[in-house]
């Protein structure tokens, strides 16, 4: 059974950092294409930011130069490292697998910027 973890939110300043992981289990995702996603209240769900197996990164330009991401294979973990915090980044945010085998997402964690 495949199972996304995501630790890591929490309450935070503006201008702060946070680091997110998350834990995959079940198979091998290093094929896979990993991301980010985000959702507001009364938003839409949204891309942050996305790694291919390669190592292709993308961006949203609300992150960028802000947020770092990056993937450890033969950890089957995810990260999202997050600088410069904003009110606006508030969200709970999930991660995302997606390959051959399936789309897979974790249950999302809160993370909230003070103003």
């Amino acid at each position: 059974q495949v199972q996304l973890v995501e630790s890591g939110g929490g309450l935070v300043q503006a201008g702060g950092s946070l680091r997110l992981s998350c834990a995959a289990s079940g198979r091998t995702f290093s094929s896979y294409v990993m991301g980010w996603f985000r959702q507001a209240p009364g938003k839409e769900r949204e891309h942050v930011a996305g790694i291919s197996w390669s190592g292709l990164i993308t961006y949203a330009d609300s992150v960028k130069g802000r947020f770092t991401i990056s993937r450890d294979n033969a950890k089957n973990t995810l990260y999202l490292q997050m600088n410069s915090l904003k009110a606006e980044d508030t969200a709970v945010y999930y991660c995302n697998f997606y390959g051959s085998g399936g789309n897979y997402w974790g249950q999302g964690t809160q993370v909230t910027v003070s103003s």
